[in-house]
């Protein structure tokens, strides 16, 4: 079992083992009750220990990466291909075609997805198969998201994500020319009643901020670079098809074409922090062969 360890320094004499696990290793209210109740979860020198337990210089405090808890949802596993960019110990950069969801539906946990994926390759691997996405995308969208490996990873990248400390930038083709050369979309969104989980904007929704930079116009359609402020459901096919120019391909938001297997949306590069040593880390993908045919107009 994966622990991490921190080496108890003379400034710490005399601290609670809890002060520590706060201040030095940033664990969460919901991580150090698992922890609590973990054989081993928490370790002083080798031995478990309280969390009232005071510290010596020298002493090495540890606690389990994964402490179980029983109550996360079971994903089967199934093989299939996954594009890897990068893994550690505590995450994967996956990343995902367009096409293929995230996550398994309910009553269908054994199904086809990057869930179900993620966790074949994990078990295979002698790892724990839990699928813990930290950044999500549409079924129809494809490109780099992040997946933790741990639950001590998955609270300190979540925490990252809230904190905005995780970058995401996303390439999108959509309908029509014509936007200013840059742009910032301050349109709130929200449920568009009676249509299931379709988004519009509305007065009463939440606030969702879009910065979008124009790289290229050809036959009629538009490539974007793109940043968000807010993570809103669908907010950049809700933003754009809001403007008059519905991303390429999108079945809900605009108009669905024959020979895509999803949108033109793609996640296209992701910077963040390791969640252990702090080193920054910056990935990117390059945009699927579709987009290329999109502006050349041949499909």
């Amino acid at each position: 079992m994966e622990r991490l360890q921190y080496l108890c320094t003379p400034g710490d004499e005399g601290l609670e083992v809890l002060t520590l696990l706060r201040r030095e290793m940033h664990l969460s209210t919901n991580l150090l009750r698992q922890l609590k109740v973990t054989e081993q979860g928490i370790l002083l020198d080798g031995v478990r220990v309280t969390v009232r337990q005071r510290v010596r210089p020298g002493q090495v405090l540890s606690v389990l990466r994964e402490p179980e808890s029983g109550r996360e949802r079971r994903v089967e596993p199934r093989e299939g291909p996954l594009d890897i960019v990068y893994e550690d110990a505590d995450l994967m950069i996956l990343n995902k075609p367009a096409g293929l969801a995230v996550h398994p539906s309910p009553g269908h946990y054994d199904g086809d997805t990057l869930g179900n994926r993620v966790v074949w390759h994990l078990a295979r691997g002698g790892e724990t198969p839990t699928f813990r996405a930290i950044n999500r995308l549409d079924r129809g969208t494809s490109g780099l998201m992040t997946c933790a490996k741990n639950k001590l990873a998955a609270q300190r990248l979540e925490e990252q994500l809230a904190q905005k400390g995780i970058r995401r930038t996303y390439h999108a083709v959509c309908e029509g020319a014509g936007l200013p050369e840059r742009g910032v979309i301050d349109l709130p969104i929200g449920k568009a009643e009676g249509k299931g989980i379709m988004r519009c904007v509305r007065a009463d929704g939440q606030r969702a901020v879009t910065h979008y930079r124009v790289l290229a116009e050809q036959n009629g359609r538009t490539l974007l670079e793109i940043q968000l402020d807010t993570g809103r459901t669908h907010q950049i096919r809700v933003h754009f098809s809001h403007l008059g120019h519905p991303l390429c391909g999108d079945f809900m938001y605009g108009r669905e074409l024959p020979g895509m297997a999803g949108f033109a949306l793609h996640s296209c590069a992701i910077t963040l922090t390791q969640p252990t040593t702090g080193r920054a880390l910056a990935f990117s993908a390059p945009d699927p062969a579709v987009f290329a045919r999109l502006l050349e107009g041949t499909l």
